[in-house]
């Protein structure tokens, strides 16, 4: 795990955030984040295998899917499907940082990523971590 003070910095110097579990139903909480994110300045990439379109963005189906560098994976998983949301992150191989969503853990997910040198947070708000930046 990262300090608090490094998750703030690797956030204020990101620019790209694949979002991971938005929706087509606007009340979720992923879709919220993502907006707000947007209206921050960051370029949002949507990441669900079931949407093809979200807010007129395309859908990516996987992180690996998406061309070039992401600066953070923003998760908003299920915790057992958080092993899987890193293997995926590995695969793309150019990924700055794992960022795990409040309620949020996975020991296996934080072991991959830390194991292929990707930081990795979990159990934390990007946007309650952004509004002390």
């Amino acid at each position: 795990m990262i300090s608090d003070q490094q998750a703030r910095k690797l956030l204020k110097d990101a620019k790209r955030i694949a979002v991971v579990g938005v929706s087509s139903d606007s009340g979720k909480t992923a879709n919220w984040i993502a907006d707000y994110l947007v209206q921050h300045g960051y370029e949002v990439i949507p990441v669900n295998p079931t949407l093809n379109e979200w807010n007129g963005q395309k859908v990516y189906p996987s992180v690996a899917s998406i061309p070039g560098h992401i600066d953070i994976v923003d998760v908003f998983r299920r915790s057992e499907f958080l092993a899987d949301v890193a293997k995926d992150a590995v695969a793309h191989g150019d990924v700055g940082m794992i960022w795990n969503q409040l309620g949020l853990s996975s020991v296996e997910a934080e072991s991959l990523a830390l194991g292929a040198g990707i930081p990795y947070i979990e159990n934390r708000c990007i946007k309650i971590e952004h509004q002390y930046l």
